[in-house]
């Protein structure tokens, strides 16, 4: 298994920049990560991924060129810097990690098998 912390969201106007990260730690080998979202009233989506060998992205439409994630791996650390942010963007953000052998990032939540606890964005306009 593996365990996953994330750091704390926070608050921004639209047009703001926020860094989330995510730690890794278990001796289970991970393959890919990803970060989801989840809004309320609405459904887990999918946000970004990162195959944590060859460090190929996935991202959704909504965040491409805006967002950026990204990884290091020897600090078994996953990353997501969020520009331009927008209200829309506001939603609690999830950190996953997939140990099932893939080189194409997995953009469904079924696909990942460790969460973190989540971490809270509000963007306000």
């Amino acid at each position: 298994q593996v365990q996953l912390v994330e750091s704390e969201g926070g608050l921004a106007q639209a047009g703001d920049s926020l860094r989330l990260s995510c730690a890794a730690s278990g001796r289970t080998s991970i393959y890919n990560m990803a970060w989801f979202r989840q809004a309320p009233g609405k459904e887990r989506e999918f946000v970004a991924a990162i195959n944590w060998i060859t460090g190929g992205p996935a991202y959704v439409h909504s965040v491409k060129g805006r967002f950026t994630i990204s990884k290091d791996n020897a600090k078994k650390t996953l990353y997501l810097q969020m520009n331009s942010l927008n209200p829309e963007d506001t939603a609690v953000y999830y950190c996953a990690a997939s140990t099932q052998t893939s080189i194409i990032p997995p953009t469904t939540a079924f696909q990942y098998n460790n969460w973190g606890q989540g971490t809270q964005v509000t963007v306000s306009s």
